[in-house]
């Protein structure tokens, strides 16, 4: 196992960029046993960044397309069109565009999302997201409004202490990366901050025999993309509370400028600010 050297992986996607680990973490969501050589394997698409981290693990399980994410922030509304979307580009990553004019029904795995919920904010053991609830609620000309012809369904978990421990118990990756999260939040709350907090975590952790060779051997690689992970949730936060408190044209140009110090993408930036991506280019230069 290795880092992608290329784009910024999140410590969850590091951890679980294993076959026996996702196996593990599967059948301890769904409560099943799957036999040890059933075979899986990874798609995640190495080109689509959130925020310009790879926070996303896709992979193939028998006959099932399943498509993780951690959340490590409040639950994202639009999390079911971003999977409709990503499982599209899966789909079209894995299947032989050919075969889809042919006259024979082509089979494709059956797609599985979950996000798998470890932020601050109240959140109950499990919850479900649907893309049906986005599309818009309109009086078509009298008509009664029929069934979606398209839906998608999102199973969220919290993964948090004292949520859906039997989960938690029957991964035990899943459960020592848990206590791990838990131990730096709990020493920044005794004080010290992000990167000391990490920085004890790991070394807590090893003494606890607690992802004792994940983190010997990744130990700088897992601070780095944790103090990533958290710096650039953090400055989302005052980057929304920028925008509110200064005059709309001001606040976006200046979420757009922090957010570029920050190293998110143009495209990102785009979406969270609307503004055109000249701006954000001229903004970039600027630098």
């Amino acid at each position: 196992m290795g880092t992608n050297t290329k784009y910024k992986d999140s410590v969850f996607t590091f951890l679980f960029n294993d076959p026996d680990k996702l196996r593990e973490l599967y059948c301890a969501i769904e409560g099943v046993n799957l036999p040890a050589d059933i075979p899986i394997k990874i798609n995640t698409l190495n080109d689509v960044l959130f925020m310009g981290q790879l926070n996303d693990v896709s992979f193939l399980i028998g006959d099932k397309l399943i498509v993780l994410i951690e959340h490590q922030s409040t639950i994202n509304p639009n999390v079911a069109l971003r999977l409709f979307m990503y499982a599209g580009r899966v789909y079209e990553k894995t299947i032989d565009k050919k075969g889809i004019y042919s006259t024979k029904l082509i089979p494709i795995p059956r797609p599985e999302f979950y996000v798998l919920y470890n932020g601050t904010a109240p959140y109950p053991d499990e919850g479900i997201v649907k893309l049906s609830d986005m599309f818009t609620k309109s009086d078509f000309f009298g008509l009664p409004e029929k069934s979606p012809a398209l839906d998608l369904e999102v199973r969220i978990i919290n993964i948090n202490h004292g949520h859906n421990e039997e989960i938690v118990k029957r991964c035990k990756t899943l459960r020592w990366y848990s206590v791990f999260v838990s131990k730096v939040r709990e020493y920044q709350k005794e004080g010290m901050n992000l990167e000391e907090s990490i920085k004890q975590a790991i070394k807590y952790c090893i003494e606890h025999d607690i992802l004792k060779d994940f983190l010997e051997e990744h130990g700088t690689e897992v601070e780095n993309m944790l103090l990533t992970e958290w710096n650039l949730e953090d400055a989302k936060e005052v980057w929304r509370e920028e925008g509110r408190e200064e005059g709309r044209e001001e606040g976006l140009l200046n979420t757009a400028r922090n957010a570029i110090t920050e190293g998110a993408s143009l495209e990102f930036i785009q979406k969270i600010t609307g503004l055109d991506i000249k701006i954000i280019k001229n903004l970039k230069s600027e630098q």
